[in-house]
């Protein structure tokens, strides 16, 4: 088993509220692209300026839209705990395949205070949860014991998503919790192949917003067991990373590089991060635009 689920973009208006009208237009986009699902509100969707209540509004609009066509996660960490609770209930309650839960940043925590933090958070919700695991954003990473300890006293604990620069983490993760139904997935869509391996299920890798049907294809590919194609795939995902680092905040780039691929939504990111300088989009464009006609001419 193997997928590509997709963090998706927001798409905002101007008061960077979210926009149903475009926002239906990604939906289609991604599905008509062949994602295997769809995790909303993650990093990649800007979450950090919405209130507890919109952050329930969208989670809704997307469950009402999708209707059952792709697969939905929620990402639903919140730096205030009940807000987090409510939140991962509600999507539960909604047909979510289950909260996405990012632990809560700016204080430190060790890992008692992880293994407390998330104990504590399955123990509160009727439903499924999976832990994201994102030191670069939270300041804090989970050790495969507590990952360990974690599942065994939570049957609800259904998995995570790893974005760490070191893969062999997210192995030293599978190793822990071996013996259990455990769902893997990599942060990071260069490390695709590398999380199969380690006995993941695939890739949240932030890509697929841009080109789904290159990442849909290289999931095809893979459960095919077609190896020459599978490798041919992911080196255009891994031609794709430089895209991550030539703005701060991504998410601005991924939605001007939709609207050159034909989907006619807003570009609008959260505040500060609404600009970017013409001579980094046009680099980025022209690189997608490469990759996109490799694909294109691959055999």
């Amino acid at each position: 088993m193997c997928k590509i689920v997709t963090p998706v973009v927001t798409v905002f208006d101007e008061k960077e509220k979210p926009d149903y009208e475009g926002n239906k237009k990604v939906i289609d986009f991604l599905i008509e692209g062949g994602v295997d699902g769809i995790l909303v509100l993650g990093s990649s969707g800007e979450f950090t300026g919405l209130t507890k209540q919109e952050k329930h509004d969208f989670f809704k609009f997307y469950a009402d839209y999708t209707a059952g066509r792709t697969k939905l996660y929620a990402g639903t960490g919140s730096l205030n705990f009940e807000d987090t609770v409510a939140l991962s209930n509600e999507v539960n309650e909604m047909g979510y395949e289950g909260a996405m839960v990012i632990g809560p940043c700016y204080y430190a925590l060790d890992q008692e205070k992880i293994f407390v933090y998330y104990d504590t958070l399955a123990k509160s919700i009727k439903g499924n949860l999976y832990i994201y695991n994102f030191p670069a954003r939270s300041g804090h990473s989970i050790a495969p014991e507590t990952l360990k300890k974690l599942v065994e006293n939570n049957t609800n604990i259904k998995g995570l998503k790893d974005s760490v620069s070191e893969p062999n983490h997210t192995n030293e993760l599978m190793l822990a919790v071996e013996g259990h139904e455990f769902e893997m997935f990599s942060g990071f869509d260069d490390q695709f192949l590398y999380n199969l391996t380690s006995g993941g299920v695939g890739c949240i890798g932030a890509l697929s917003n841009i080109v789904p049907e290159i990442w849909s294809d290289l999931v095809k590919s893979t459960k095919e067991k077609d190896f020459d194609r599978v490798m041919k795939l992911s080196a255009l995902t891994h031609e794709l990373m430089p895209l991550y680092d030539m703005d701060s905040n991504f998410s601005l780039l991924f939605k001007k590089l939709m609207q050159h691929r034909g989907v006619e939504v807003s570009d609008r990111a959260i505040f500060p991060y609404n600009q970017m300088d013409e001579e980094v989009y046009k680099k980025a464009e022209s690189l997608m635009d490469k990759v996109i006609e490799e694909y294109q001419n691959l055999k």
